[in-house]
């Protein structure tokens, strides 16, 4: 998958989508938040990681320290100053080069850790938009498959998401997918692993790929994204009160 190229596209879809909105509407899946400061999140959160990388550190960078982290108040400029901030993260990795490590929420990580991370972070605070306006959010099963891996990666390196003894799969119902649309995660004596083997778990939620992205980031129930669950639903209940928003 060219994570470049979709970084770039589903900044500018995310940035067209805010042009044309009000930026005092609020986000019910970001409480407390406006299309504003969604935007400005976002956008200063690309620049957030450039600079970790530019500067090659070892530790997080205070957000309020990002160097041209506020956008202007024009909206075309602000819409410019998104997608280059995109862009600037992906020059920034090229001239770091692969041989350098730098922070990440999960240790240190090659510089490219963070343009897959910003992909998904782009396309769920777009769903966050798309679902604000009412509109129905859309994404190519691939993609979404992979947000949903990432996903899983990121919340079993952070946490427990389940108990120990349990076990739970995930079934993406899109063609095409292969194994790469099966996640099934377990908590025995050696703590929590993930792989893309299909097994029983002690619950397995099915359907799209986009869905269950939406489901396991919290942006719609299961029964909003009309999500099927089998077997002990506390175990997906527990997996999502135990995970970030």
């Amino acid at each position: 998958m060219d994570f470049r190229a979709a970084l770039l596209e589903q900044t500018r879809s995310f940035g067209e989508l805010i042009r044309d909105a009000d930026p005092a509407t609020p986000v019910p899946t970001c409480p407390e938040w406006t299309f504003k400061q969604l935007f400005r999140h976002v956008g200063r959160g690309n620049r957030w990681c450039t600079q970790i990388i530019a500067d090659r550190r070892s530790e997080p960078l205070d957000p309020r320290e990002v160097r041209g982290g506020k956008p202007p108040e024009d909206l075309d400029a602000a819409i410019d100053w998104l997608n280059e901030g995109a862009q600037a993260l992906i020059d920034t990795v090229e001239r770091i080069g692969p041989h350098t490590k730098v922070w990440t929420f999960v240790g240190p990580h090659i510089p490219g850790w963070w343009i897959r991370r910003r992909v998904h972070e782009q396309t769920v605070h777009r769903a966050d938009a798309e679902l604000a306006l009412a509109n129905e959010f859309t994404l190519p099963p691939d993609l979404a498959a992979d947000g949903l891996s990432e996903w899983i990666d990121l919340a079993t390196a952070r946490q427990a998401p389940l108990e120990r003894g349990q076990t739970l799969h995930l079934h993406a119902t899109d063609e095409g997918l292969g194994p790469t649309g099966e996640w099934t995660v377990v908590h025995d004596e050696d703590g929590v692993s993930w792989s893309h083997a299909h097994g029983k778990g002690d619950a397995a939620v099915r359907g799209r790929a986009v869905d269950l992205l939406l489901g396991i980031t919290r942006r719609r129930t299961a029964a909003e994204a009309g999500l099927e669950i089998f077997g002990d639903t506390a175990v997906w209940d527990g997996w999502l009160t135990r995970t970030p928003l």
